[in-house]
């Protein structure tokens, strides 16, 4: 059976089905010729039978299927270069994610079933692969297609509780961009103020279990989404670091008009670095330092040599020009199990959390910038004498809030260190089944344990 005659294979009319963009099948397939003669000229694989780009009035099914064999070069000794740059310049002439045309899904798979056609050896004209030096071509031409299509699966909808969040909430302008933040008054005849400081890779969405708790006892609530978190703005191609987070959260303070007023510090993993900060410019008076007027920290790796990030975090952080690449191809499935990893056994998300978790990451693209904000990990070793230093020798009330199942921040090497170094800490340890998100997995245990360190001094 010829390929043609397998593509055309089922229903004469299926049903249409559209996926998240569109574009005309003209653009797609003179696209397809003019990036194949360049990559071939390029490459010098270029052959004396080099095909023109065809003109299409209509997109029909069946012109598609004619410029893709076209494509192909049907000759057997270019065969096992044929189809992998066939597929490459499917690839590459793919529209950006942010031009959401539509094509029809029918046509699409009758482009996939080409490529998966070219891999077994079924092209008419004699593209039988030779399997050997070239394998890794092949490989690849599995992986391209699937690529392609998670480069275009939309972001998740807000469920009604990110949406109430996000609702109540603003944004103010740092550098050019637009932080989100939410600030809500409480307790009457209070004037203390607490901010919360998030972790990686979630948002100020974490604190909205211990949020009304807060409300009663302090004045003023405020967390934000870090830059490349949450709601805020993640600019790509932007180094994201924890000196310009500091920055941001006092930039915060600033337009909230607390400058000259002390407020205490709440955080968690990525945000207890972001503290840390913080807190060696407030002792060294920085210029726009804040006024700390207490710190309490919970689970987050503070100490490199007791710090173990999860397996996906190093490939991302470590892997260069391959990270921008595995940042498209992660999915809810992956990441839901590895926050899955981070959790308790018996304080694990619903599901409805996780894609709260998910929707949050993968706004405005967030994903995408994964691999920039996970150098904070390196930062973390290179500037470990100054942030480490800040905590040993300030005079700021110090608390630690611990989940002790951490298998980043590991039970017992971890609270150990912590209080071998940090004397003038208070330590509180949660119970044994609590993980990495103490605020999540245990709201009561966590907020009996802060409100007894605040209430101390």
């Amino acid at each position: 059976m010829s390929v043609d005659n397998r593509l055309m294979t089922g229903n004469s009319r299926p049903e249409q089905r559209s996926l998240p963009f569109k574009m005309p099948f003209k653009f797609i397939c003179g696209g397809l010729c003019a990036r194949r003669l360049q990559l071939q000229r390029r490459l010098g694989l270029a052959s004396a039978r080099r095909p023109s780009a065809p003109r299409l009035s209509s997109g029909s099914d069946s012109e598609l299927r004619a410029v893709l064999l076209q494509l192909g070069d049907h000759r057997r000794d270019s065969c096992a270069r044929g189809a992998p740059r066939l597929v490459f310049c499917l690839f590459v002439t793919w529209p950006s994610p942010e031009v959401r045309w539509q094509v029809s899904s029918r046509s699409y798979r009758c482009a996939v079933t080409l490529c998966r056609a070219s891999l077994q050896g079924g092209l008419e004209g004699g593209m039988t692969m030779m399997i050997g030096r070239e394998w890794w071509l092949h490989v690849a031409l599995l992986c391209v297609p699937l690529l392609a299509v998670y480069l275009h699966i939309p972001q998740p909808q807000l469920s009604p509780a990110l949406h109430t969040w996000r609702s109540s909430g603003r944004f103010f302008s740092f550098r050019g961009n637009n932080i989100f933040y939410k600030d809500s008054f409480g307790a009457v005849g209070s004037s203390d103020v607490v901010v919360l400081l998030h972790g990686f890779p979630t948002s100020g969405y974490d604190w909205h279990k211990v949020w009304e708790p807060l409300n009663q006892r302090f004045n003023r609530v405020i967390a934000l989404d870090f830059l490349g978190f949450g709601f805020s703005d993640k600019p790509r191609s932007h180094q994201y670091s924890i000196f310009e987070q500091a920055s941001v959260v006092e930039a915060l303070i600033t337009h909230l008009g607390l400058a000259d007023q002390k407020v205490n510090l709440l955080s968690h993993d990525y945000g207890d670095t972001v503290a840390l900060e913080l807190l060696y410019r407030s002792d060294h008076n920085r210029t726009g330092h804040l006024a700390i007027n207490s710190l309490c920290l919970s689970n987050g790796g503070i100490f490199p040599e007791t710090h173990y990030p999860r397996l996906m975090q190093k490939i991302l952080k470590d892997s260069g020009f391959i990270s921008p690449l595995l940042t498209r191809l992660i999915t809810f499935h992956l990441f839901s199990r590895g926050i899955g990893d981070v959790f308790g056994p018996y304080t694990q998300p619903t599901e409805a959390e996780y894609w709260d978790m998910w929707t949050g990451v993968r706004f405005n693209d967030g994903n995408l910038v994964m691999d920039s904000i996970l150098q904070y990990i390196n930062q973390r070793l290179k500037h470990r004498d100054r942030w480490v230093g800040a905590l040993t020798s300030t005079s700021t009330p110090l608390h630690m809030i611990y989940g002790p199942l951490d298998p980043v921040n590991p039970h017992p090497q971890f609270i150990h260190l912590y209080q071998k170094l940090v004397r003038r800490s208070t330590v509180s340890i949660l119970d044994e089944h609590i993980s990495h998100y103490p605020q999540l997995e245990d709201p009561t245990g966590f907020m009996n344990a802060y409100l007894n360190f605040i209430n101390s001094f």
